[in-house]
């Protein structure tokens, strides 16, 4: 008999019950793939986290990030929310300025801001973004999402399959109502071929369309091929976001380092996401940053046979 012991924390949000579900398992030594993805399928949260020691001496940790169907690269409310978490427990140091996850993709740095001694903010670096031209037609992404084919032909933009270290398809729309008026086929969405080898088809539709002054883009994402029909919040999909916006022009200037994205809304659980692109002086993306806070919800023990 095994006990590991979790937090159980809300990403991308200062609120309990809002955000993003994670588990962050603090000591993952001993667990190999199978096991992990067992425990992440009974959590049933859209992630669930290992940390495991540092296996290379650029990083501070190891960490694997499973949904309840498959293992992921890299994920962005995994990463924000397993620092929050070890912050929590005292791995991360109070004033500590980053610390560094061994992921999926390498190392990944994580900028931490604090509030006196509280962490009140973590932003992680993404990869530069590799932008492709989907492989199904404009018809197909808007069958398996469910939306009006005009609510994305009005708006006079592309659909672009992009990633940052998990592709996504990114699929404009041209209003909160037509966002909030998705019903996703799961079927369809499954039988998608990602433009990336390996890749999953995940579907991240938006709108710039007003909502408030301090949101940039309305949003809502679906990855049955993931094993989530739909997620509250999706840092990895607001890395290529960001870089979609910025690279159509809907956002120029001192904006880019200051996009947001409101997801999970139609879900109950509103998050804030937030999003820093930078670019050097030819005009190419040198930097994706996507940040946001998290909360304590709780703390267990997972007793294994």
């Amino acid at each position: 008999m095994r006990r590991l012991d979790f937090l159980h924390l809300d990403v991308f949000t200062s609120r309990q019950f809002e955000g993003n579900q994670l588990a962050v398992f603090l000591d993952g030594r001993g667990l190999d793939a199978s096991a992990m993805q067992t425990i992440a399928r009974e959590m049933n949260f859209s992630e669930s986290t290992f940390v495991t020691p540092a296996e290379r001496p650029d990083t501070d940790a190891r960490m694997r990030i499973f949904t309840p169907g498959v293992e992921l690269p890299m994920a962005g409310h995994p990463t924000i929310g397993s620092a929050f978490a070890l912050a929590h427990t005292g791995v991360i140091r109070p004033g500590q300025e980053a610390f560094v996850f061994g992921l999926g993709v390498g190392p990944t740095r994580v900028e931490l801001k604090w509030d006196g001694d509280r962490l009140a903010a973590a932003w992680m670096d993404q990869l530069r973004p590799a932008v492709r031209t989907p492989l199904v037609s404009a018809e197909q992404v808007c069958r398996a999402a469910g939306v009006d084919p005009q609510a994305f032909e009005s708006t006079g933009l592309p659909i672009q399959e992009i990633s940052c270290g998990v592709p996504y398809i990114l699929l404009p729309l041209a209003s909160r109502a037509a966002v909030d008026a998705a019903e996703p086929e799961m079927a369809v969405l499954r039988s998608l071929k990602s433009a990336f080898n390996g890749g999953h088809t995940c579907i991240y539709l938006f709108t710039t369309d007003y909502v408030a002054d301090d949101v940039t883009a309305y949003s809502r994402m679906f990855a049955a091929g993931l094993g989530v029909a739909e997620d509250p919040a999706t840092g990895s999909a607001c890395g290529p976001l960001g870089c979609y916006l910025v690279q159509q022009k809907l956002v120029q200037g001192e904006a880019a380092s200051r996009i947001v994205s409101w997801q999970g809304v139609a879900m109950g659980r509103p998050s804030r996401i937030h999003v820093a692109i930078t670019q050097d002086d030819a005009g190419e993306i040198s930097r994706v940053q996507v940040g946001g806070g998290a909360v304590l919800v709780s703390a267990g023990t997972l007793t294994v046979l």
